[in-house]
């Protein structure tokens, strides 16, 4: 089963200010941080914004097909992009995810022909874009955006989820309030 890891560059970045995914993360920006966890267990690792903002970066870039609709454009993007069957999905806004996770939502995914396998922290907080969409769920993500939905809870649930529960809290990093603690832990 061929294997592709995608990281989703946002939006604006409105809340934090400045552009999430080129803040500094360790010795390297936080996408090359993010693209250096998906490389040992992703065939690809590719990144889904513009590629003029990220053509630097030693990683490949698509441009959204979709600009402006949101995570579920971006997932949109990356499952129309590859022909991989398991596609790992990330948010450039959770640096602190486990590498361990990203290799147990691959396994989970592969088990078994569910189109969906994401990740429930120890909180209960949901994270679709920390997880695994099987290249067939496509259709359902084209489906609904063409129906004008944008909330990505709303198209998980049309692809019969699975939830991974972990044993810590993954933290979504949005503000610079939220970037200092994540920077000091």
């Amino acid at each position: 089963m061929r294997r592709a890891g995608f990281i989703l560059t946002g939006g604006n970045s409105s809340r934090m200010g400045r552009d999430k995914a080129l803040l500094p993360w360790g010795k390297a920006t936080v996408v090359e941080h993010l693209a250096r966890l998906l490389q040992p267990v992703s065939d690809t690792v590719t990144l889904v914004g513009q590629p003029q903002r990220y053509g630097h970066l030693a990683i490949p870039c698509i441009p959204d097909l979709r600009p402006g609709v949101g995570p579920v454009g971006g997932i949109e993007t990356a499952l129309a992009s590859t022909d991989a069957t398991a596609c790992l999905v990330l948010a450039c806004d959770i640096p602190d995810v486990p590498s361990a996770w990203l290799i147990e939502l691959f396994r989970s995914a592969e088990s078994g022909e569910v189109l969906f396998t994401g990740i429930r922290d120890s909180a209960g907080a949901l994270h679709p874009l920390c997880a695994v969409y099987r290249r067939e769920s496509l259709a359902i993500v084209q489906d609904a955006l063409n129906g004008g939905e944008r909330r990505l809870l709303r198209v998980v649930d049309r692809l019969k989820p699975v939830w991974i529960d972990a044993a810590d809290v993954l933290a979504n990093i949005n503000t610079s309030e939220e970037w200092q603690a994540a920077c000091s832990r």
